[in-house]
């Protein structure tokens, strides 16, 4: 399980941004800190209130944030466009990013066995986990403030 202190470990995706191209993580360490949201599945409730807080009440100039998911890419542009939001989403259709932080969820109940648990990691310049939040509920979003803090603790 990733935690506070560990190197954030690396994984490939694809980024959705105006165009669809490949992702590697450890291309975006180093300049500033970087905040990865992952969330189950574009188009619910929840994750849209959740990509719109981020879109609206969070303080995106100090980091780069990522929303990211185990929806497929073109679903994801679709998604990013449909509620413009202006920062980069991960496709993550093969589970690599939600296997490497360990936010795995399943929801069964909808006929899908895989789907990235809501969570919360910032990760500071020098590739270090220094924020980790992780929903009990799909249901419960992130303490915005809270992450607000860690993003200003991981830039100093």
């Amino acid at each position: 399980m990733t935690e506070v202190g560990d190197d954030a470990p690396a994984f490939t995706a694809s980024i959705v941004t105006d165009e669809i191209e490949p992702f590697d993580l450890s291309d975006r360490l180093g300049d500033e800190p970087v905040v990865l949201a992952f969330f189950p599945a574009a188009f619910s409730n929840t994750c849209t209130d959740e990509m719109e807080a981020l879109r609206d009440g969070f303080d995106r100039d100090d980091c780069t944030l990522f929303g990211v998911s185990t929806d497929l890419p073109h679903a994801l542009a679709a998604y990013r466009a449909q509620y413009d939001l202006p920062f980069a989403l991960l496709a993550d259709p093969a589970h690599r990013a939600i296997e490497a932080y360990d936010a795995i969820e399943s929801f069964e109940r909808y006929g899908v066995d895989t789907v990235a648990q809501r969570a919360v990691f910032v990760i500071d310049a020098d590739g270090v986990v220094t924020y980790r939040w992780l929903a009990d509920d799909a249901g419960r979003e992130p303490d915005y403030d809270a992450l607000d803090a860690a993003v200003d603790e991981a830039t100093v």
